[in-house]
């Protein structure tokens, strides 16, 4: 039962984030600064999303076959290469080390 009460609230809650989204004036929205904000802000949160998820496990921090993924990412990514590309050669530098037991 403490399941569907946690999915009801957060649906409730998604529900009235995507209604207060709805109803910010436009003068608001037109503002140099928000306009800013909501351009970098997707960007600062995927970035802290990776770091996270790269950089610990749990509570400790550990250096371990992601980081070596992620750093052949942005290899892939200063040399210029698509998206798929970028992610492929994530994956494989990943695998590879995980398979040498590094």
């Amino acid at each position: 039962m403490n399941v569907w009460i946690a999915i009801s609230v957060t649906a409730l809650g998604c529900y009235a984030v995507k209604l207060l989204g709805l109803l910010v004036p436009a003068g608001v929205l037109d503002r140099p600064l928000v306009k800013r904000l909501a351009a970098l802000l997707p960007v600062a949160l995927l970035a802290a999303l990776t770091a996270q998820q790269t950089f610990a496990d749990g509570r400790v921090p550990v250096l371990d076959a992601r980081a070596a993924g992620l750093a052949a990412a942005a290899v892939a990514l200063l040399l210029r290469a698509p998206f798929l590309l970028v992610v492929a050669v994530a994956v494989v530098v990943t695998a590879a080390v995980r398979a040498v037991g590094v």
